[in-house]
């Protein structure tokens, strides 16, 4: 039995989904517990994971356990896993953690999640992905409303992931001690600027995006609306700032599924039914 956490989501959607694909026994936690959408057989559990205690029971018989960070309960989470005989944890992490700046409010996060798995006596694995290619559901309200899309931070080539390759990532990492104790950095196969993403979306949709870099002013405001200041200054300080390089492309998902991540125009492809 594997238990993936933050099952619904952009990435844990995905690995519930290749771990039934190959078979495997597998317990998908969210907030709501629904099983809408969820492959055939697998088994839908409600769990909080700032309260330890909605966990705890789903973690009986599990081997593996995939986990989400940023969450308060987690080293609760952890002690219970490995009191109930799990063998393995891999935790979704993010490239920013391998900055090793405590002060910033995203890599601060990630860092303490991965130094509570270290701690938790747990066989492990850190995933640390770019920025997703999902990200690029954001703009679907202004594609929707007309050809030109304005678009943050510009000037910031990022190789962005398709997280169904997070996924196969980590399905590798579950099922195998090969990986144990390691850290894989995790990229897509291009650096893109938000403006290349756009025009290859406007290719998928059949029409001519024209892309608009917002000043930084702009993104801030933006920005602010939507979240904690400590975590927009983040943001500004990877892709404004340069304490992030996310342009570099590295080789880890073919070295570990053995096939090349997916590109931003098969993701445009797969997707183009949110943008209309």
């Amino acid at each position: 039995m594997f238990l993936v956490t933050g099952a619904t989501g952009n990435v844990g959607a995905e690995l519930v989904r290749a771990l039934a694909e190959s078979g495997e026994r597998v317990r998908a936690v969210s907030r709501s517990g629904r099983s809408e959408g969820l492959p055939a057989g697998v088994e839908a559990v409600a769990g909080d994971l700032n309260r330890p205690e909605t966990v705890r029971a789903a973690l009986d018989g599990v081997r593996g356990l995939f986990l989400m960070p940023g969450y308060g309960g987690q080293r609760q989470i952890l002690a219970d896993a490995r009191a109930a005989g799990v063998r393995r944890v891999v935790l979704l992490s993010g490239l920013s953690a391998g900055t090793g700046d405590r002060d910033n409010a995203v890599a601060g996060y990630l860092l303490d999640a991965e130094d509570a798995v270290r701690d938790s006596g747990l066989a492990w694995t850190f995933v640390r992905p770019t920025s997703f290619m999902t990200n690029a559901l954001r703009l679907a309200d202004q594609i929707r409303e007309g050809d030109t899309v304005r678009v943050p931070f510009p000037d910031a080539r990022t190789t962005d992931i398709d997280p169904y390759d997070i996924a196969q990532v980590a399905l590798r990492a579950l099922l195998s001690d090969e990986f144990a104790g390691r850290v894989l950095e995790v990229t897509g196969p291009e650096a893109l600027l938000p403006a290349d993403r756009v025009r290859i979306l406007g290719a998928a949709l059949g029409r001519d995006l024209r892309a608009v870099g917002l000043e930084h002013e702009e993104t801030r405001a933006e920005m602010e609306a939507g979240m904690p200041k400590p975590y927009v200054d983040a943001f500004f300080s990877f892709f404004v700032d340069g304490t992030l390089d996310e342009s570099v492309v590295l080789p880890t998902v073919e070295q570990v599924t053995g096939r090349a991540p997916r590109t931003f125009a098969h993701w445009a492809r797969d997707h183009t039914d949110a943008f209309r």
